[in-house]
């Protein structure tokens, strides 16, 4: 099949009967469990805001995430009130946790996640009316639980993430996603930043590039692909490129910029905050990312962007944002979701090119 440019697309939200809460179920707010996954917690903001539409007054929108995700929330201050942040987000949470979840009094608890232990700890925090997807033998813990469509291989998959999380919203009375993102206001003090991080914050024609992707190798396009994009990024747009990735991916991402002007590149790979991060990302005028947290989080803080996919599944995880642009060559064996590519060809990616890329990105800067 011929590559196929695709702009990101939520499709239907699934409809589920409506069963709105009574002013006084809610309590003191709705506690939400978030995914464990970047990428996810992004997919699941505008059913939060969907949310925050029909919650009575004076209650609020609590959150337990991974610690370390608590600055995207804490940048989100008109979303979310009180943030819980799990140092072991795979294990029941510390007695300390546990207590700061029982003491927010919430009325209503929605898991955006798969997980039978947090219901089970949700339950036993005493949250009165737990909802969430049908998944893992949890059911029986769930006031209501969510049936989707389990995914497939080798096709394209429907509904999408967010879709998914905003039919559990509007099952309980809230109202369609707009379209809108979330505003975000993030700290940023450049007398505690270092020169690398400034210069990325304030540098003009600034192009972010993350060739990480924490899921596994076989959804990483190419280095010398990235290379070759940042090369003609420096050569004909006289920007600037700076590489992010997470410290696992640091040697991987600093790979894709090896050769390049050293006073162009800003190799940050591995050595940025998340809250840094959100700045970088803001700031840039233009994003490429395998399908990873970075993709998501530069099209929630409205940033364009160019992603190329293989293994995973664009109609499942495009990023909710319209200013992106898809790569995606279907081939026989793709989507397969594996992190390592069986046979080792990797040609569901190996077929995306740079200038496929470039041709996208010139015409998203005259978009």
């Amino acid at each position: 099949m011929s590559l196929e440019v695709l702009t990101p697309d939520l499709g239907e939200v699934p409809v589920f009967p409506v069963t709105p809460l009574d002013v006084y179920d809610w309590k003191d707010g709705v506690l939400i469990r978030t995914p464990n996954w970047l990428g996810d917690i992004v997919l699941t903001l505008p059913a939060m805001m969907a949310l925050r539409k029909i919650l009575p007054e004076k209650c609020g929108i609590f959150v337990a995430c991974p610690k370390v995700f608590e600055p995207l929330f804490q940048a989100l201050p008109g979303l979310a009130d009180r943030i819980v942040g799990l140092r072991d987000a795979h294990r029941f949470p510390s007695l300390f946790e546990f207590n700061c979840i029982r003491g927010l009094y919430a009325g209503a608890g929605i898991l955006f996640n798969n997980s039978f232990r947090d219901a089970l700890w949700m339950r036993a925090a005493l949250v009165p009316r737990l909802y969430g997807a049908a998944a893992r033998n949890r059911s029986w813990l769930l006031t209501r639980a969510f049936e989707f469509p389990k995914r497939r291989d080798r096709v394209l998959n429907r509904p999408h993430h967010a879709a998914k999380y905003l039919a559990m919203a509007a099952a309980l009375g809230a109202p369609p996603w707009d379209g809108t993102l979330p505003e975000f206001r993030i700290p940023y003090s450049p007398e505690c930043a270092s020169d690398e991080v400034r210069r990325a914050v304030e540098s003009e024609h600034l192009l972010a590039v993350a060739p990480g992707a924490a899921y596994g190798a076989a959804k990483r396009w190419d280095t010398a692909s990235f290379r070759e994009v940042c090369r003609w990024w420096i050569a004909e747009r006289g920007g600037v490129v700076a590489v992010l990735s997470a410290k696992g991916e640091a040697e991987l991402a600093s790979a894709a910029v090896q050769g390049l002007p050293a006073e162009s590149v800003i190799d940050l790979a591995g050595k940025t905050t998340l809250t840094e991060l959100m700045r970088i990302l803001r700031n840039a005028e233009m994003c490429v990312a395998n399908d990873s947290g970075n993709m998501h989080l530069s099209a929630a803080l409205g940033g364009k962007g160019v992603a190329p996919f293989g293994p995973t599944d664009p109609a499942a995880t495009a990023p909710i944002s319209p200013a992106w642009r898809l790569l995606f060559n279907k081939r026989e064996c793709a989507p397969c979701f594996r992190r390592v590519c069986p046979d080792g060809s990797r040609k569901c990616l190996s077929c995306i090119s740079a200038d496929d890329v470039i041709a996208q990105i010139r015409l998203l800067l005259h978009a």
